[in-house]
């Protein structure tokens, strides 16, 4: 089950909704865009993922993100103004401690804490602490000289704060006690309408719908009805606290990716206005993926109805690759039509035609026929 996880992050507070399994090497990276932390051997042995989580270097490729609730993480982007960290840079590159530079964020982060914790430290010792870092390229030379060099104009006092769980930064105490006294579900929907997806695509669209404005907002309104009229869509459970837990499942020839996860849903029957945002992940392709569809049923003048769709998404990981706005654009329209299609027919008790009820798979491919048809325009 899928956990709301708190922690600092390069002095930012940070709440994310995270698969138990998730390393943090991989929230680092794919969720929040850290690329300065590599992933090497991910076994714990390269040492080319190390951060610093609580004051101390940690592999991140062996940590599970959800271990860190409470904790405080700095990765070498966090460290870019540190003047400590400013030094080691001037160090390393004095004394040539580089070359292809892959394992170099992990070096950096492991002899930032040597500096700032062994200020007499000799050769033998530099080289024993970074006995958890390996280079394929350097010969460590230049690498343990230039740490001694730093260490040789200290001692120098650490800028970082040593954060555990029991002395939490201040600043995330709001989010911590908001967790505390209300359940995921308020939560997520108290962050939904202010919390933009950074770096999120949005498509708008509208869909004529064959049922009364009425009718269409009986049946979007309803959540296991609306599930079902959407390709690859389905409600695991409508829990206690108001969460939807759901499940959306695509065939691509080779590629089958099942996203699940947790949502928030919210209506305003007054102005027939709805929103859903959710998170969710497949871990077994290291992919995940953010949404909110914001939705309103509106009246046309022969009776019919139209629904207005503002739809906003971020996928990170290997699957981002099938992310591209047109080719996305392009599956939206065709899942918009049976969506459209199943809806009224829902609206109005009717049994789905065979066409309504058309694939996804049959979809994917007319969506990747609409994207090359567009993309050989001139």
């Amino acid at each position: 089950m899928n956990q709301i996880t708190s922690f600092q992050v390069n002095g930012t507070a940070i709440e994310k909704v995270i698969a138990p399994r998730t390393h943090l090497a991989d929230l680092l990276r794919e969720e929040l865009n850290l690329t300065a932390t590599h992933l090497g051997c991910e076994h714990g042995v390269c040492g080319a993922c190390t951060v610093i989580v609580d004051g101390r270097p940690v592999r991140s490729c062996l940590t599970y993100a959800v271990t860190c609730a409470n904790s405080n993480i700095v990765t070498l982007e966090g460290l870019e103004q540190d003047p400590v960290m400013g030094l080691l840079r001037s160090a390393f590159n004095r004394h040539h401690a580089l070359q292809c530079g892959y394992c170099t964020p992990g070096m950096l982060a492991t002899a930032y804490h040597i500096v700032t914790r062994l200020p007499r430290a000799d050769e033998a010792r530099v080289r024993e602490e970074l006995a958890g870092n390996l280079c394929r390229c350097t010969g460590y030379m230049g690498i343990v000289a230039a740490i001694l060099d730093v260490i040789a104009s200290g001692p120098h006092a650490r800028t970082l704060p040593e954060l555990t769980r029991a002395n939490f930064e201040p600043s995330v105490a709001p989010i911590l006690a908001a967790r505390a006294a209300s359940p995921i579900t308020q939560a997520l929907a108290a962050s939904a309408p202010t919390a933009p997806i950074v770096g999120g695509v949005t498509l708008s669209r509208t869909a004529p719908v064959a049922t009364s404005v009425d009718r269409l907002w009986a049946a979007i309104s309803n959540i296991q009805t609306a599930a079902s009229c959407m390709p690859g869509a389905s409600v695991e459970s409508i829990n206690s606290d108001g969460t939807v837990t759901g499940v959306y499942e695509m065939k691509l020839g080779p590629i089958h990716a099942r996203f699940r996860g947790l949502a928030t849903v919210n209506f305003d029957n007054a102005t027939r206005t709805g929103m859903v945002r959710g998170n969710g992940g497949d871990q077994d392709k290291r992919s995940a993926a953010e949404g909110e569809v914001r939705f309103q049923a509106l009246p046309q003048p022969d009776g019919s109805a139209s629904l207005k769709l503002d739809i906003t998404y971020r996928l990170t990981g290997p699957l981002a690759q099938f992310g591209r706005p047109a080719l996305v654009a392009a599956l939206v329209d065709q899942m918009l039509r049976v969506f459209a299609e199943r809806l009224g027919q829902a609206a109005e008790g009717k049994v789905m035609t065979p066409d309504a009820a058309d694939s996804l798979l049959k979809l994917i491919w007319r969506s990747l026929a609409q994207f090359l048809k567009l993309a050989r325009k001139p």
